[in-house]
């Protein structure tokens, strides 16, 4: 759902087009280890009924893209355990279509990063470190072959995560990074119990909540739509 808030850095970063994006083509690059644990269906099973729907997903996020500006986008759950990882994941491969567009994937849950452990890679630095000492975040990413999207690792932080996520540091790496890319994606923590999630919200162009059939508390998915906004 857009979140029609015009404080975000989103609206005034103007993406450069694949032509310009020469600082991005220059992003080494890192081999996943696709193991059955990552549940990457869009790659490992692109004929399966989930991947199509990751399509569906693609295409109307291109349709917000064209309509209302959608660029960068928070994948969130209400509670933990309700796949808003392997979403995450999924679409950032579909978005990317082999390499064919400019698509970052944020692991922004700097308390519990999975990301790199599902994609079977090192932890290296990431966010938290660009958060922390001002390093250009583009220097900290990665891109992630055979699927095709640049990821840019949580790290560790060395003080408070939500503090980091709350400081006057984000929107500035935000700026480094949202001209660079057709399609900012961040991984969050889910709404409960943490704060993170909201002051990611703030920053980007619309929230993707994720809910599990079966698992997500109804009050708590109704209380994460009434914290990101209806809009």
């Amino acid at each position: 759902r857009s979140q029609g808030n015009d404080s975000r850095p989103a609206s005034s970063a103007t993406f450069k087009g694949l032509d310009d994006s020469a600082e991005v083509r220059e992003i080494p690059s890192e081999t996943a280890q696709l193991l059955p644990g990552s549940r990457l269906v869009f790659y490992t099973d692109p004929q399966s009924v989930a991947a199509d729907r990751y399509r569906y997903l693609r295409m109307r996020l291109r349709e917000l893209a064209d309509t209302a500006s959608v660029r960068s986008l928070l994948i969130t759950s209400a509670v933990p355990r309700d796949g808003k990882s392997t979403t995450a994941l999924n679409l950032a491969t579909a978005l990317a279509e082999d390499g064919k567009r400019l698509v970052l994937l944020v692991e922004a849950d700097l308390h519990q990063p999975t990301l790199r452990e599902q994609l079977g890679l090192a932890q290296t630095a990431g966010l938290a470190e660009s958060l922390e000492t001002g390093v250009d975040p583009l220097s900290l990413a990665r891109r992630i072959e055979p699927l095709g999207f640049y990821l840019l690792a949580a790290g560790t932080a060395r003080g408070n995560p939500t503090e980091l996520l709350q400081s006057g540091a984000l929107p500035v790496t935000l700026q480094k990074i949202l001209p660079n890319f057709e399609w900012v994606i961040f991984d969050s923590p889910p709404l409960a119990p943490l704060t993170d999630a909201l002051a990611l919200a703030r920053q980007t162009d619309a929230s993707f909540l994720v809910v599990r059939a079966g698992n997500s508390p109804r009050a708590l998915v109704e209380k994460a739509f009434e914290l990101l906004g209806r809009k």
